[in-house]
């Protein structure tokens, strides 16, 4: 009987090489995510939409490949539409971040699958839950996932404080990710986010073009004009003797 080579299939994969956030604050949640989808170095999709609706107050974050994550997500949301259906009762963050949980950890040998779920219940309130690769389940204040989040684990370190409200959660939310994006460069585009509260679904949109900046390195040599003029005088008069 032959078998199939998930190697070779996932080589060539459409793969979510990407940035993406969950931070709870006190009414709710903010998710986001930057909006490249790469083939290899191949930019394929510089517009992806990586949050995920699966029921009214609850969304997912994907990261890894993306046929993976949209057919997980895809489960988790027709799993949750009979839950919802044969309950009578929305289902809590808890119990979406479980269906992902297992559905990841049962398959973690052909899946490449990173998955942030972030919502608000009526058990819990806002809640933030990390499944990483390999099918691990953690409730967090916020977490971070993607290739562009090893560049910015020490600047949420330092920069989150609990009790934060809406506007200063979705200000970190936003500078988190552009410190990301132009780091990695499996992460760049847009910048989306949703804030996730008991009375509604907020979407947000940060163009390319307004991303908050930073340091770009324009002084590497810590040298002024001043004193490149100066040098480049130098240089002038030694050629010219």
């Amino acid at each position: 009987m032959e078998t199939i080579d998930i190697a070779r299939l996932k080589s060539g994969e459409v793969n979510l090489g990407t940035s993406i956030m969950a931070v709870q604050f006190k009414d709710g949640v903010v998710v986001g995510a930057d909006s490249r989808t790469t083939t290899g170095s191949y930019i394929a999709n510089r517009v992806t939409d990586k949050l995920t609706h699966v029921h009214d107050r609850i969304y997912c974050c994907r990261s890894g490949s993306a046929a993976d994550t949209q057919a997980i997500a895809d489960i988790v949301h027709y799993y949750l539409q009979m839950h919802t259906q044969t309950s009578g009762a929305p289902p809590s963050v808890h119990t979406a971040a479980t269906m992902f949980q297992k559905l990841c950890y049962d398959n973690k040998d052909a899946l490449s699958a990173g998955i942030i779920v972030a919502g608000w219940d009526k058990e819990n309130g806002p809640s933030v839950y990390n499944i990483p690769l390999g099918g691990g389940l953690f409730r967090q204040p916020w977490a971070i996932g993607g290739s562009g989040s090893t560049y910015v684990y020490g600047y949420c370190d330092a920069t989150y404080k609990e009790g934060w409200n809406r506007d200063e959660t979705v200000e970190f939310v936003k500078n988190t990710l552009a410190l990301a994006m132009s780091r990695d460069g499996s992460s760049g585009g847009v910048i989306r986010m949703c804030v996730i509260t008991e009375d509604k679904v907020e979407r947000l949109f940060v163009p390319g073009d307004q991303l908050p900046k930073f340091w770009q390195g324009k002084e590497v040599l810590g040298t002024d004009s001043k004193k490149e003029a100066e040098l480049a005088a130098a240089v002038a008069m030694a050629v010219d003797a």
